[in-house]
């Protein structure tokens, strides 16, 4: 077998050794209460609150300007087509009966 040359080999573990759980969990611990790695997390959930407010406001804001439109600008499109439907009726009746159509053409006498 090959020799180590006198080294003692160490290991990584993830378990409970009789020096405080292991490496792992002693450099995990560390890592969790650094003080960036909570600066990091105060961040990330005040990012997220902000995130949660904004979609909140402006599915808020969709739904005033949806029923806005759907009160004041679906009933006046309706009435205009209605108006341009009256105005091609009119003009259709006029040059069956022959008179010319009032508005279009030469000026009145």
């Amino acid at each position: 077998m090959a020799s180590d040359g006198g080294r003692k080999r160490s290991y990584i573990t993830s378990g409970s050794d009789s020096n405080n759980g292991g490496i792992i969990n002693r450099i995990s611990s560390a890592i969790s209460e650094s003080p960036v790695v909570y600066e990091g997390k105060r961040a990330a959930c005040g990012a997220a609150s902000v995130a949660k407010k904004l979609l909140r406001s402006t599915g808020k804001a969709a739904w005033v300007v949806g029923t806005t439109f759907l009160v004041l600008v679906v009933p006046l499109i309706i009435e205009m087509d209605r108006e341009q439907q009256f105005n091609e009726l009119e003009l259709q009746r006029a040059s069956l009966l022959g008179t010319p159509p009032v508005g279009v053409g030469s000026p009145p006498n």
